[in-house]
């Protein structure tokens, strides 16, 4: 005898009745599998902070060191360090070393993308 589905919390699920199966259907395929909704949240959690949305905005146009970010941000250069870990962590921002000095810039220009489309959504509204 198969067991019927159970929701979290043990109790019966409930078939899934849709108003309109079909674009339910085309919603449900276009959904990411749930790797990548994880990824996608831990990203926009990393861009939840005003701080760290300072750092990317800062490194848009161009990289600059960990002591001139904090100068920029007035933040201690150890405060932009965690962030800055956390960032990388992400692939949102990555570094070159020049001696003793690291550079920050932003990853790639999907990043740079994602921000300006995120300002243009955040002024249009």
């Amino acid at each position: 005898m198969v067991s019927p589905a159970r929701n979290n919390d043990g109790a019966p699920a409930e078939k899934a009745v849709f108003i309109d199966a079909a674009s339910a259907r085309a919603a449900r395929s276009a959904m990411p599998g749930d790797r990548m909704v994880r990824a996608l949240a831990e990203t926009f959690s990393a861009l939840s902070d005003p701080t760290r949305v300072r750092i990317i905005t800062a490194l848009t146009e161009q990289e600059l060191c960990v002591f001139d970010l904090a100068r920029l941000l007035g933040l201690t250069g150890s405060a932009v360090s965690h962030q800055l870990r956390l960032l990388r962590g992400q692939r949102l921002v990555k570094y070159r070393k020049e001696g003793k000095v690291a550079y920050y810039s932003l990853d790639d220009d999907h990043i740079r993308n994602l921000m300006e489309e995120c300002i243009h959504h955040v002024s249009v509204g």
